[in-house]
């Protein structure tokens, strides 16, 4: 990606030195927090009501929001806990994969785009959708890494990609108009950085497809004879002993029916 590398150059100094670890530290204090106080979470959430009367932070904070939270005890922990130690490992991925500049780029343009959908969507996709792109970017940096599903099943990243995949575009097609557009802004940030190379891999795909079948055209089956005698259809399968020889006449012939004379062999 050259654009990225230039931009890298140039903006190198945004770049956040463990951007995703710092995500999951606030993330687990805030999961504490709601023991103490249930309603921080309504502090905190993406509301562009509240956002437009000056709570400027929430364009911020939801991303530190646990997901899937439900009534306090010990299943729930164990959620979050979950939870917190697969986006860890995928932080972990990408920044080993991409360097801090382009997790940190990939990340803050995921929370442009769910920003955009909920202000002009109105389509509240809280901080899953950006826990989903970082997914989307494992599996296509590191698709064959291995990821035990549940501490148990041991699945490669791909798979679970795929998986995930399909029920988005399952929500995708059954969402309004709206609804699409808020799901297709969401992700643009994915679009932008593995979209041209996408592209550029159908294109290579597609040419090598043309050349395989232009091959398969020209090419010669094993059990097609390359001599044929033109008197008597022998060749070289039917009698390994056999020449052949072309005539004035442009026929292959073999030398017990080449023509002598006027087609004498050239």
């Amino acid at each position: 990606m050259r654009f990225l590398d230039k931009l890298e150059r140039r903006f190198g100094f945004i770049a956040i030195p463990g951007l995703i670890r710092i995500v999951v530290a606030f993330t687990a204090l805030v999961y504490i927090l709601t023991f103490l106080n249930p309603e921080i979470l309504s502090i905190l959430d993406l509301n562009p009501a509240r956002v437009r009367k000056g709570e400027v932070w929430r364009l911020v904070t939801y991303i530190f929001i646990p997901q899937g939270i439900g009534p306090p005890g010990l299943m729930q922990a164990i959620w979050v806990v979950f939870a917190l130690q697969i986006i860890w490992f995928f932080g972990e991925m990408l920044q080993a994969a991409w360097g801090a500049f382009r997790v940190t780029l990939y990340f803050f343009l995921g929370m442009i785009g769910t920003t955009v959908a909920a202000f002009v969507f109105g389509v509240p996709f809280s901080n899953i959708m950006l826990g989903v792109s970082i997914l989307f970017a494992c599996g296509c940096l590191c698709p064959n890494e291995i990821m035990y599903v549940l501490f148990i099943l041991p699945m490669k990243i791909k798979w679970i990609a795929w998986i995930v995949a399909a029920f988005l575009l399952l929500g995708f097609f059954r969402a309004p108009l709206l609804g699409k557009l808020a799901l297709t802004i969401a992700f643009a940030h994915f679009f932008i950085f593995f979209g041209p190379e996408a592209l550029q891999r159908l294109r290579q795909h597609k040419e090598i497809a043309v050349r395989r079948k232009r091959f398969e055209i020209q090419a010669r089956p094993e059990d097609e004879p390359l001599h044929r005698c033109a008197t008597c259809g022998a060749t070289e399968l039917t009698d390994a002993s056999l020449e052949f020889r072309v005539s004035r006449d442009g026929e292959e012939y073999c030398l017990a029916h080449l023509p002598r004379a006027a087609n004498a062999p050239v």
